[in-house]
């Protein structure tokens, strides 16, 4: 405990420990507040805890003097506000970041991501992926060093996201069929170790793309106040879906729920890598548009730049509007499943789903609601994925979890 005194809560420095004692429990809660953007002022910081103004006060001062927020020094309020003014709460600005890594068909990318989903700083992405995961791994953490000699900060902690379902608890990359990783390759365990040779201190985490997507959409992004959340992507190749409950993820026993991938949506379809036919893995990803809308891809820029320029610029084109059409079908007709299933209050579509999504909202929605058993009923809200680099903003939201869970006992040095 660094036992600094908040003098505008506290008349003397035993009253203000007392107070801080009480509150030590409160921290973790009262730093996801700030991070999610959940009280901007210390009043509602005092009634989303339910605890006194003093030991709110002394909470945010404790988190003030770890580097986490800062806490104006007089207090205001909001234009045609009523009632006394509160001290506003903002994360601190120069504070301590998270290495985030992604990996994907398409190249890697480092990133280091502060309080509340900010990306301080992005190292060029590499648009070549070797088939030795460690190789990979060394790159985009020894970029991520880099960025944190340049700037200086304090580093909690790495997180990767993949391509992959990521079984628990080896953190095992089971399928990364994207990568030509061999199946089952200990990306965590490679991750780990590459980070700790970089001298970079802190755990290390890694899990599904998707996953990490609709995590960091629930904490900052269109996924902000949904109960069940259901979020379905397509990246660069094929096509993923997460669930958050109550504000954390559901993964099942094992880290490998939700692989939406390869629900069955064309019974004639094309053939899938899990052995079936028709999946949305393959019938709905940027390589399936692009086949379906008779463009032959080239290898200047990612598959999925590729279809989503082709939309944006060419929809009048009715070859490319038939494509958009039957994407939209098929992925409907996978997203009414789970909603038969799942009963989401909200889903959020990222990847080239965004841009179908956007290019034709109606037809979307009316295929939900038309071919799942609540669609009509329930008015399940489709909404786009806001955030960019959704991933990448979740891969440090796992390195972030255990700060969120305890400040104190994460930067408290040993």
């Amino acid at each position: 405990m660094s036992g600094k005194a908040d003098p505008r809560t506290a008349g003397d420095g035993t009253t203000s420990r007392t107070r801080l004692d009480r509150g030590r429990g409160a921290l973790g809660p009262a730093l996801e507040l700030v991070h999610t953007g959940r009280a901007p002022t210390r009043a509602v910081l005092t009634a989303e805890l339910g605890v006194t103004r003093a030991t709110a006060g002394a909470v945010a001062a404790e988190l003030e003097a770890l580097g986490l927020i800062r806490v104006d020094a007089r207090p205001g309020a909001a234009a045609g506000s009523q009632g006394r003014p509160s001290h506003r709460l903002e994360l601190a600005e120069e504070g301590p970041v998270a290495l985030a890594a992604q990996v994907h068909a398409d190249g890697f990318r480092a990133a280091l991501v502060g309080l509340g989903g900010r990306i301080v700083a992005t190292a060029p992405g590499c648009e070549a992926v070797d088939a030795d995961p460690a190789k990979v791994l060394g790159s985009v953490v020894e970029a991520g060093a880099e960025l944190l000699r340049e700037t200086g900060r304090r580093c909690v902690g790495a997180g990767l996201a993949v391509p992959s379902a990521v079984a628990e608890p080896e953190g095992l990359a089971l399928n990364p069929l994207h990568l030509a990783w061999p199946p089952g390759a200990p990306v965590r365990e490679i991750f780990a170790e590459c980070v700790r040779t970089a001298g970079i201190t802190g755990p290390a985490f890694a899990a599904n793309d998707v996953n990490l997507a609709a995590l960091a959409e629930h904490r900052h992004g269109a996924g902000r106040g949904a109960r069940d959340l259901l979020c379905v992507a397509t990246g660069h190749r094929g096509v993923g879906g997460a669930l958050v409950l109550d504000g954390r993820l559901h993964t099942g026993s094992s880290g490998l729920a939700l692989e939406v991938g390869h629900l069955t949506v064309n019974p004639e379809g094309r053939p899938c890598h899990c052995g079936s036919r028709g999946c949305l893995d393959v019938e709905a990803d940027p390589l399936a548009f692009l086949t379906t809308a008779d463009r032959v891809p080239g290898p200047e820029v990612s598959l999925l730049q590729q279809a989503n320029d082709l939309i944006r610029h060419e929809y009048a084109d009715p070859a490319v509007r038939t494509a958009v059409e039957a994407l939209i079908d098929r992925l409907g007709l996978g997203l009414a499943g789970l909603v038969s299933i799942l009963n989401p209050d909200r889903i959020i579509l990222g990847g080239l789903h965004r841009t179908l999504l956007d290019a034709n909202p109606d037809r979307l929605r009316a295929v939900v609601a038309d071919r799942s058993l609540w669609g009509r009923s329930g008015g399940v809200p489709i909404l786009a994925c806001s955030l960019d680099h959704n991933s990448l903003v979740g891969a440090a939201e796992l390195a972030w979890q255990p700060v969120l869970d305890d400040p104190l006992a994460a930067l408290t040095p040993r």
